[in-house]
């Protein structure tokens, strides 16, 4: 089997349940942006994060690649996937995990930036990536999307943000308070 087919040479895609269209529709941008967060997912897989969040990741990732599916089908062909689409249990799952582990952390002084070891900054990165996909989402002009999918990408930029924190915690390297050097006059 080629890896390359040529029909979307002349600028457009096909979407699971039959159709096509332009790759710069916000359907498009919405599941390619779901992509991107996912692989900011697995280049911070790559971090020694320990087992237990390499899990978690490992789920989320899985649940992404659902998420991009339903994104890439023709509105109302879902069906045709065959697969159990994210619902309330997922976004309750992600809950619980920000309830397991926001426990374990400093409380929150400051705003914090970006940064401190590289697990943290990569999973930062991840966060904004998900913060966009959610808001690619909300764009989609061609029909509704389910409420689960945007809820779940709203929890899981705030799992991101502590685990964030956890991994500069477990190293023992502090947030980055983010100092505001402007005042206004």
């Amino acid at each position: 089997m080629k890896i390359y087919t040529k029909t979307g040479d002349d600028g457009t895609t096909g979407l699971f349940g039959g159709g096509r269209v332009r790759k710069a529709s916000t359907r498009v941008e919405a599941y390619g942006t779901v992509d991107e967060l996912n692989a900011c997912l697995g280049l911070a897989a790559t971090e020694a994060l320990g087992n237990e969040l390499l899990e978690a990741l490992s789920a989320i990732q899985g649940d992404l690649f659902t998420m991009g599916a339903e994104l890439a089908c023709v509105p109302g062909k879902e069906d045709k996937l065959r697969l159990r689409l994210l619902d309330e249990t997922d976004v309750e799952r992600l809950e619980t995990l920000i309830d397991e582990l926001d426990p374990r952390l400093p409380a929150l002084t400051t705003f914090v930036l970006p940064g401190g070891t590289r697990a943290a900054a990569v999973l930062h990165l991840a966060r904004t990536v998900c913060r966009r996909a959610e808001r690619a989402i909300h764009a989609l002009d061609d029909t509704p999307t389910r409420p689960s999918l945007v809820q779940y990408l709203n929890r899981l930029s705030d799992l991101l943000f502590v685990l964030a924190r956890l991994a500069n915690h477990e190293a023992g390297r502090p947030d980055v308070p983010w100092n505001p050097t402007r005042t206004s006059p």
